[in-house]
């Protein structure tokens, strides 16, 4: 127990001394995953979904090539609705911190994905991939430190928080509303993996090759009044300004707007429901 304090303790300080715990702006068990494309698609309009293992994704998505120890967002917790009874589909919003050849990423966000969680609430997660390989939700070598924001744990609808990933000591720490969920130890990636130069906040559907139905955010476009949104986004130890470039792979079906270079709203209904 005095180990596990001493961990939390000292990520809060250092990430307190790195500003990630500066107040956040105001805008307004383990399960395997099914497989997701490892890397995230380029960031072009209109290239139209990925298609592999079954199932297809898109994306609205904003990147960054920096240099960075770190980055945090804020984000909408939704409820999209996704196809009925369907464990294979998910609806998701998270950030993402990469290498240069997007092998080794590190991940936190929030997912509706009924064959992982058993429901259609918004829960917390945390994923990693180590030199392109996929591992599973939540686990796979997550060390879990908080009692209270826990990988996994459900989360309100329509409530804002901060999600935020910060490599400190070598090991990549998760923060979720300026709390330290745990941390993916650095030995995952044999100590190679300490700093990210791709950054990405995103939307990310799953669905049947022959179907779009699922919604992303809160289901409205991003171009639409009330849309879900990503905000607030830094970096962390990084000399370059925060700069995102937004994309949405299927334009027509969920879309971006009210674009900043630290926010963006994002969403769509897809085809419509199913």
């Amino acid at each position: 127990m005095r180990i596990r304090h001493a961990l939390v303790s000292g990520a809060t300080a250092l990430a307190a001394a790195l500003g990630l715990l500066a107040a956040a702006p105001t805008a307004a068990p383990t399960a395997i995953a099914a497989p997701t494309p490892p890397g995230l698609p380029p960031l072009v309009n209109g290239s139209g979904p990925i298609c592999w293992f079954g199932a297809c994704y898109d994306y609205v998505s904003g990147r960054q090539n920096t240099d960075t120890a770190g980055a945090t967002i804020r984000m909408l917790q939704a409820e999209p609705a996704i196809k009925a009874g369907d464990t294979d589909a998910h609806s998701l919003q998270e950030l993402a911190l990469q290498s240069t050849d997007q092998k080794s990423t590190v991940e936190i966000g929030w997912t509706v994905d009924l064959g992982l969680n058993g429901d259609l609430l918004p829960h917390l997660f945390v994923y990693h991939w180590v030199d392109g390989a996929e591992s599973c939700y939540n686990g796979c070598g997550f060390v879990q430190v908080s009692h209270t924001a826990k990988a996994g744990m459900a989360l309100r609808p329509g409530a804002t928080a901060q999600f935020s990933i910060l490599n400190l000591a070598g090991d990549w720490w998760v923060f979720y509303d300026a709390q330290a969920v745990g941390y993916f130890p650095g030995s995952l990636w044999g100590g190679s993996y300490t700093r990210a130069q791709v950054v990405t906040a995103f939307g990310e559907v799953a669905h049947g090759t022959d179907s779009t139905c699922e919604q992303m955010g809160d289901g409205r476009f991003g171009t639409a009044h009330g849309s879900g949104w990503i905000s607030g986004y830094r970096l962390l130890g990084a000399a370059d300004r925060p700069r995102l470039t937004i994309a949405a792979t299927s334009p027509a079906l969920y879309d971006a707007g009210r674009i900043t270079p630290t926010s963006f709203h994002l969403g769509g209904p897809g085809t419509g429901p199913c």
